[in-house]
């Protein structure tokens, strides 16, 4: 499949409504386009999918290493990816959307800010592509995509300015019908703030489909799928009771794949008052609990989930899963819920974000996702703090990151197991789990 990667030059630039107009200009070119993700989030993916069809992969180095990206990449269905990129091209120290891009050997097409410019706009992506000389990694800066640029005399002197080896890719236009809302985490999903369709449209018809098309190419070395000779058949093995509605909506493509490949994924929604169905485990991913923090107090779901976790069934919470499986959880308006009570915490969401990084974890003893003295990496993101009780046990030390207290994360009560951590079935976190369930 071939591919191109969407950079930025910073946060904020427009990448992710330039990836959406791009994945509806192949559509319209009768194209299969593939979306994807560099990084770890959980919210742009979200509106990949609702455009084009199917989930967006999630590519990151850190979090699945170089081999396991590229196998994720191979797991994509369609002619073409599309993979848009995180904050500007270079930022990241431990990763990047050009280290995506050099691991998968894939162009570049840097989106930049147009609106107050036109030379200019071809000096800084000029700047951008010789730059990768001064890094680790191999990137090839291969065309340019104007954002927020008008027609005419505009694109006119972009399209003029840009040296011969920067294709000119096209324009976003700029309207106010081509903005996604956002809130403490980002942007809001896809689900709930799509980009209206017309507009859409416009702007994909303002792109250069043809030069696109021509600079997507394979990915160096070849991306191959793993042998599924190892996996049970789909649908067979425990029963996995997994947390899908507006609480909980951050899980990655690659771990629903691989609870799916191991057991039989039974998916119920706390938040609307859905109680919790018969099973041998329980996953609970992040999401917006403090958003829902009341539905969940009032329906029977985190009430059952303590009853199961008393018992022994294996429970993993991940961020909101870690709130919901807490005491207590506060909003920022001063109301306090009653959560599932499983973890000694009581969780309070704050104003500003209290923790943004990549997460490298050392299991302290044999837990519910890694053996003792195991290494775990992930991502954290959140503007939640837990005080947690004077005997809380815990499951990591954090080698890189923040956790739950600055040097800890993972509460563990009985077989239960919140984190702020987030991790990516190519951990083989939810490998461990599933191994945890059926030793049960």
């Amino acid at each position: 499949m071939r591919g191109l990667v969407l950079a930025g030059t910073a946060s904020g630039v427009g990448k992710t409504v330039a990836a959406l107009a791009t994945l509806r200009a192949f559509e319209n070119a009768g194209r299969t386009v593939q979306p994807a993700k560099a990084g770890p989030d959980f919210i742009d993916p979200s509106h990949h999918a609702r455009v084009a069809g199917r989930p967006s992969r999630t590519l990151d180095p850190w979090l699945q290493g170089e081999d396991g990206l590229r196998r994720n990449y191979a797991r994509g269905e369609g002619d073409v990816c599309v993979v848009e990129g995180m904050m500007g091209l270079y930022d990241g120290d431990a990763a990047s959307t050009a280290g995506v891009a050099a691991a998968l050997d894939l162009p570049v097409v840097l989106v930049v800010d147009a609106s107050a410019g036109m030379e200019s706009v071809a000096a800084t992506a000029l700047g951008f592509a010789r730059y990768a000389d001064r890094t680790s990694h191999d990137v090839d800066v291969a065309g340019v995509i104007a954002q927020r640029a008008h027609g005419g005399r505009h694109e006119e002197g972009i399209r003029e300015a840009l040296p011969d080896e920067l294709a000119y890719c096209g324009r976003v236009p700029p309207r106010e019908d081509l903005e996604i809302p956002d809130r403490h985490l980002g942007l809001r999903m896809g689900e709930e703030a799509p980009l209206d369709a017309d507009a859409l449209d416009a702007a994909a018809e303002t792109l250069r489909t043809d030069r696109l098309l021509d600079l997507a190419r394979e990915p160096t070395p070849a991306a191959t799928e793993p042998s599924a000779g190892n996996s049970p058949k789909s649908g067979e093995g425990p029963r996995i009771a997994v947390a899908d509605d507006e609480a909980f909506r951050f899980v990655y493509p690659a771990t629903r794949e691989r609870l799916s490949e191991r057991a039989t994924v039974v998916p119920f929604a706390p938040a609307t008052g859905d109680d919790l169905p018969p099973c041998d485990g329980v996953y609970l991913p992040g999401g917006y609990p403090e958003l829902h923090a009341e539905a969940l107090a009032e329906g029977p779901a985190l009430g059952s989930i303590a009853t199961v976790a008393s018992e022994g069934t294996p429970v993993l919470g991940e961020c909101g899963g870690l709130m919901a499986l807490a005491e207590t959880l506060s909003t920022v308006d001063g109301d306090t819920h009653e959560m599932a009570g499983v973890l000694p915490a009581t969780v309070e969401r704050r104003e500003r974000y209290q923790a943004l990084d990549h997460v490298e974890l050392r299991a302290r003893r044999d837990a519910l996702t890694a053996s003792g003295g195991e290494r775990l990496r992930g991502h954290e993101f959140h503007y939640s703090a837990a005080d947690v009780a004077s005997d809380a046990r815990f499951a990591f030390d954090v080698e890189r990151g923040t956790g739950i207290d600055g040097d800890r994360d993972g509460l563990t009560e009985y077989r239960t197991l919140g984190t702020y951590c987030h991790v990516h079935a190519a951990s083989g976190a939810f490998d461990a789990f599933l191994d945890e369930v059926e030793q049960r």
